[in-house]
């Protein structure tokens, strides 16, 4: 599966059973490591970690990410080599799934996969400055959707003891429960097939919609 950088903390929890090798291999200043996956357990790393998962078959995973993961909002870097990630056209041509999708995503794997070897070697902070400068204009719409989700959230939830101590119970008044079906068609993504669910904007703006390396 491609190898990548991704900004917010992320957790991977295997759910099949073991037999085959399963594996994250990540990729920090402090060098290269590589983490077996094991049914029910937890692998958490936060930004700035280039991970690659190994998969020789069956592997499957409840990722979970934080501030409204903006991997899937396009914050995703691919471990292209150095020539494509200094050059924002051939990047954004390299991601592009065009024509036979499955053919697309292996080749635009193995692209990362060759960049992620020679970042073994050394070059991580020059690394670092081109993912920077290829998606340094989503800032401000990752810092919008952050304060419309989870910094929102946050302060509600600061509320609430205030209001409790006050003697308020207004707020247990508004319990509701939602479901969420399984979406049917999965996407390609940086990470293997993907079934992304799409959770409701409190602020009730749109999500925005998934970038071209999930499609």
């Amino acid at each position: 599966m491609a190898p990548g950088l991704r900004e917010p903390p992320r957790a991977v929890r295997e759910v099949l059973p073991p037999g085959r090798h399963r594996s994250v291999q990540t990729l920090t200043t402090t060098g290269f490591a590589e983490t077996p996956l094991h049914p029910g357990g937890v692998v958490r790393f936060t930004p700035g970690t280039i991970h690659r998962l190994v998969n020789a078959g069956g592997l499957r995973l409840v990722v979970l990410t934080q501030n409204s993961g903006p991997p899937e909002a396009g914050d995703a870097i691919l471990t292209f080599p150095a020539p494509v990630l200094a050059d924002p056209d051939a990047y954004h041509a390299a991601t592009a799934l065009t024509g036979d999708r499955a053919a697309a995503a292996r080749r635009r794997r193995d692209l990362a996969l060759e960049g992620f070897l020679a970042l073994r070697a050394g070059g991580l902070p020059e690394f670092h400055s081109a993912a920077h400068r290829l998606k340094r204009e989503l800032l401000d719409a990752r810092e919008t959707r952050w304060r419309r989700g989870p910094l929102a959230a946050a302060r509600t939830t600061g509320h609430q003891p205030e209001r409790l101590r006050a003697g308020d119970l207004t707020h247990l008044g508004h319990g509701a429960v939602s479901r969420l079906e399984r979406p049917e068609r999965p996407r390609f993504g940086t990470c293997g097939l993907l079934h992304p669910y799409s959770l409701p904007d409190p602020s009730g703006s749109p999500r925005p919609r998934p970038p071209k390396e999930l499609s």
